[in-house]
């Protein structure tokens, strides 16, 4: 089963923002600046925060995950965007 993930982070250097940013990509959807949508498998998770945990350092860096659920459940419903619109690819955002 598939879970949704709000990732986001704060990277003190340079350096392994990048690092933490490019290996996000591999696991989800980059919302915003340090914030990305996953929907991951418990095996994907895992890897996930193994990859993080050999990047950042955990005196300097935190990097929160926020568990929204069972993807198979629905489509997120509290998700709202001020400003410019959010654009999922391939989803329509339902904004409450």
């Amino acid at each position: 089963m598939r879970r949704t993930y709000i990732v986001t982070y704060d990277i003190s250097d340079p350096r392994r923002l990048r690092r933490v940013y490019r290996t996000m990509r591999g696991f989800g959807e980059h919302l915003q600046l340090s914030v990305f949508c996953c929907d991951l498998t418990a095996s994907d998770r895992v890897r996930m925060i193994a990859a993080l945990e050999a990047i950042v350092l955990h005196g300097e860096d935190q990097v929160i995950l926020v568990d929204l659920g069972l993807t198979s459940a629905g489509p997120i419903k509290a998700m709202e965007a001020l400003g410019r619109p959010l654009q999922l690819k391939g989803r329509i955002p339902v904004i409450v």
